[in-house]
């Protein structure tokens, strides 16, 4: 069994902005030689998230308006009172969703459904460089 982990740097918009990371996933798995086991992606930092989505228009719009619903901007957040911050939404949003997603792999390839991509979600109040660590566990 083989561990290697690597990175994918993005640059996000903030306000739950979705990036489709499949694709860097998919060459970091690529590169390994591995060609059985999983991988995880992780979102560092306690405001971004990451899950599968189809990845097409609808959605990206769905997705964050379902999420300024559950969580919107401006509400009354303990957070922003402590820190002064003005990013509670963004911490309550990131908690729900979920910091990482496992998904394994078998003759060097993502069980991905056809529709479905790996997507990161920055649900900060701001734009941000972000670091995502992807780790595969295989042989």
């Amino acid at each position: 069994m083989q561990i290697k982990t690597e990175y994918i740097q993005i640059s996000t918009k903030g306000h739950s902005d979705m990036v489709d990371v499949t694709p860097q996933v998919n060459d970091i798995l690529s590169e390994s030689g591995m060609k059985e086991g999983q991988v995880t992606v992780f979102a560092t930092g306690a405001t971004a998230a990451v899950t599968t989505v189809e990845y097409e228009p609808g959605l990206l719009r769905d997705v964050p308006e379902a999420l300024n619903r559950i969580a919107p901007e401006g509400a009354h957040y303990h957070h922003d009172a402590t820190w002064g911050d003005g990013n509670g939404n963004s911490h309550v949003r990131a908690s729900l969703v979920g910091p990482s997603l496992t998904v394994p792999f078998v003759s060097g390839r993502l069980l991905l459904g056809t529709w479905q991509q790996i997507v990161f979600l920055d649900c900060d109040n701001r734009s941000r460089q972000r670091k995502i660590p992807v780790q595969l566990i295989g042989k």
